[in-house]
């Protein structure tokens, strides 16, 4: 591995150096563990957001490593101990710990901070099949992994119930917020970009869209058939799937293609033009353009229910919230509004059931309401007055 030090921390992974594997019958064409990992990342190039987090966990592994003087071959049982010890405590921080940076500025860095025990669950999770497919690939001998007496339990990546969203009176005050009136005296950038983030929060709550996936939309995505309209989305895994659009959703669009200068009669939409724009009205929004603009539209909703003064764990829900709260926002309310598990998991684009049914709080609202006939006696609680025995 190459000495992926930089001044004062550790850089990103050069691809080009590193240990010749000495593995016989390898059946990848790599010359170094990075060019290996790299063979094994190709296998997700057309799921772009599961690329970019297998690379973020393998790239740390390869540099902890560089830094211990060790090969993919060289990892035993004990070398795996010390890496998920590392994992929840990266030392020296100075080196390994920073704030987001682009990956080719100095001051870039692995971690954003220690993983939490779910976190180091999933990077453990991704680097066990990583290790898998290296075995297939003659790269290394042994997956370490197997070797784990536990592993059913570090390694069950099955999740909670999900916990981060808005809960709908939340949701509701937000979008009244998004909605208030601007004064007549603000300028055309205001307004176009109110009207922009109207339609990032309408089409992210009726939805569900993945923030790749409303990045890559085109106008040409929603299509009318047999009267009814339809958004096509190619989404995690190359999928194909047609979610149908609420009537709020078409108008959600017509408001937006009005500030766009554009028809909102929906009868012929440009094919490829990019569904949300830059302020030029033209170029489309980057994925992080579209991260960063929600993020700070959160931020701003915060102050702003913090000065009515909101509730603080609202107020705090608003200040965590990230794109991703979005598409958790969207599910959860939909089954919540009574749509059946099965639709809302084809909404969702959910391989399984039991993913889908992570978002479903109806049952607990009802178990809750059922325990309530629990009861210390039949009538209300009152004070023991009797007299000590």
């Amino acid at each position: 591995m190459p000495n992926a030090l930089t001044p004062g921390g550790v850089g990103p992974l050069l691809l080009e150096h590193g240990p010749v594997s000495g593995q016989l019958n390898v059946r990848i064409t790599a010359q170094n563990d990075a060019q290996a990992v790299m063979a094994w990342l190709e296998e997700y190039v057309d799921s772009p957001q599961t690329w970019k987090a297998y690379r973020r966990e393998s790239e740390r592994l390869l540099l902890w490593l560089n830094s211990q003087g060790l090969t993919l071959a060289d990892i035993h049982r004990d070398a795996l101990r010390r890496f998920e010890l590392f994992l929840a405590d990266p030392q020296p921080s100075d080196q390994w710990v920073g704030p987001s940076k682009p990956r080719a500025h100095p001051a870039w860095r692995p971690f954003r901070g220690p993983l939490s025990p779910a976190s180091r669950r999933q990077s453990l999770v991704i680097l066990q099949g990583m290790f898998a497919w290296l075995v297939e690939a003659g790269w290394v001998s042994h997956n370490p992994f197997r070797l784990m007496r536990d592993k059913s339990r570090r390694l069950n990546n099955q999740a909670p119930r999900i916990e981060r969203y808005l809960e709908s009176d939340v949701w509701a005050w937000f979008w009244q917020w998004l909605n208030e009136p601007l004064a007549v005296e603000e300028g055309s950038r205001r307004f176009f970009e109110q009207a922009r983030r109207r339609f990032i929060f309408g089409f992210a709550y009726l939805l569900a869209p993945r923030i790749s996936e409303m990045a890559d939309a085109r106008m040409g995505d929603f299509q009318r058939s047999e009267g009814r309209w339809w958004w096509s989305v190619v989404g995690k895994g190359s999928k194909v799937a047609r979610i149908p659009l609420p009537d709020d959703m078409l108008a959600c669009l017509r408001q937006w293609r009005q500030a766009l200068g554009l028809p909102d009669q929906l009868t012929e939409l440009e094919h490829n033009a990019p569904a949300l724009r830059a302020l030029d009205g033209q170029r489309g929004l980057g994925h992080n353009q579209l991260y960063r603009l929600i993020r700070a539209t959160f931020q701003q909703a915060a102050l702003a229910l913090e000065k009515e003064g909101g509730a603080s764990q609202h107020v705090n829900a608003l200040r965590q919230a990230t794109p991703h709260w979005l598409r958790h926002t969207s599910i959860t309310h939909q089954a919540q509004s009574g749509i059946s598990l099965r639709h809302l998991a084809e909404s969702a684009r959910h391989a399984r059931l039991d993913t889908t049914s992570r978002y479903l709080h109806t049952e607990d609202i009802e178990w809750h309401n059922e325990q309530q006939l629990h009861r210390l006696s039949n009538s209300p609680l009152t004070r023991y007055n009797g007299a000590d025995s």
